[in-house]
């Protein structure tokens, strides 16, 4: 079950350099850079993960769309 859009999948993609702790950390130091629509992508993507432990987190397929 795969409860990412394609644009979350993306933004965690762009992010990821390890586990959840360092993509969390990775896109909450991005915020203040963002426009507010990324703001919105963002912060919906970081409440999606929130709730993964970092096993499931690493169980997650995140690489960019086109990759697919």
């Amino acid at each position: 079950m795969n409860r990412f859009t394609v644009e979350e999948t993306n933004l965690l993609s762009i992010y990821n350099e390890g586990g959840k702790q360092e993509v969390t950390a990775n896109i909450t130091a991005a915020l203040p850079y963002m426009d507010a629509d990324m703001r919105e992508l963002a912060a919906r993507t970081l409440e999606k993960i929130a709730p993964l432990s970092e096993e499931e987190y690493g169980e997650l397929a995140v690489y960019p769309a086109e990759e697919v």
